[in-house]
């Protein structure tokens, strides 16, 4: 992953063991205020949640504990690798995307970065700038070139 995407998790696993974990707990104590537990339904919702938050802790945990993590500036070369930014140029509309390629995690689309383990990113590993690649998408068959690769 990107420096970007360990900050990104750092982040959610302070946020839910420093908010969300504490404010489980007193919304587990408040249902349990209201009387008998085997049929109070908040209680049994937030003990739901709570499960859900200490799931999800220890899959950050997990990923951070694994994580390497790759610095996409300190890259050279034309060719695509992870950290990349391309730019490619759909050769039926003409339409140009610019994307950063990037770990699953960190993977947003509306924010120009894509997985590394997508259809595109996938197809464009290795290549070069001019190269041409036919890909397999969820809306059919789309023909690129790519047009520039960059590490910043």
């Amino acid at each position: 992953m990107t420096p970007r995407g360990y900050k990104l998790l750092q982040d959610e696993l302070k946020r839910l063991t420093s908010v969300e974990r504490p404010k489980i707990v007193k919304e587990i104590e408040a249902a349990r205020a209201h009387g008998d537990i085997s049929e109070n339904a908040e209680f049994h919702a937030a003990k739901e949640h709570q499960a859900q938050i200490e799931a999800r802790i220890r899959l950050v945990n997990d990923r951070l504990g694994r994580a390497q993590v790759i610095e996409p500036a300190g890259q050279n070369g034309d060719k695509v690798r992870f950290g990349a930014t391309i730019e490619i140029e759909d050769l039926e509309s003409g339409e140009r995307e610019t994307w950063q390629i990037v770990g699953e995690d960190e993977a947003d689309t509306r924010e120009g970065r894509i997985s590394v383990t997508s259809p595109i990113a996938r197809a464009l590993l290795g290549k070069e700038p001019d190269d041409t690649v036919r890909i397999e998408v969820p809306r059919g068959t789309r023909e690129l070139l790519l047009v520039d690769v960059r590490y910043d």
